[in-house]
């Protein structure tokens, strides 16, 4: 089976925690090795000087990751993550930030992925974060 934008986006709609939902997520391309989501940048999110908050930017990044997995998968099959490193580069600023997550390695057991952060337009890295999920 095959996970397709839109599923993906279903999924995101109907399965994940309504704070993950108010970040206002779009999927916009899902293959068996990466995802890629979109996040504006809005008054909710960020912090003083306008600069996205590093909470959003994390969650965003596990988000991305999981459907990263998810397209390896080939389904919404849960995932845990059981660990998460996120490393800050600048202050995210613009009006969207774009997330590029990849599968790095999967085993039977585990996943491992990474994830960068660009903020839009400026088209510059705000983060990078790699993570690795448990497929019970």
């Amino acid at each position: 089976m095959t996970m397709t934008v839109a599923n993906a986006q279903a999924v995101l709609t109907s399965a994940f925690a309504p704070w993950v939902q108010a970040l206002d997520l779009t999927i916009t391309g899902i293959t068996p090795t990466a995802a890629t989501l979109m996040m504006p940048i809005t008054a909710d999110l960020t912090r003083v000087g306008g600069i996205i908050s590093g909470q959003a930017l994390a969650a965003m990044a596990d988000t991305a990751m999981v459907f990263a997995a998810m397209g390896h998968l080939g389904e919404a099959k849960p995932v845990a993550t059981t660990n998460l490193d996120t490393v800050f580069l600048r202050p995210g600023t613009g009006e969207t930030i774009r997330c590029d997550a990849e599968i790095v390695r999967a085993g039977k057991a585990l996943i491992f992925a990474k994830a960068t952060m660009i903020a839009m337009p400026s088209e510059k890295p705000v983060a990078t974060a790699t993570a690795t999920f448990f497929v019970p």
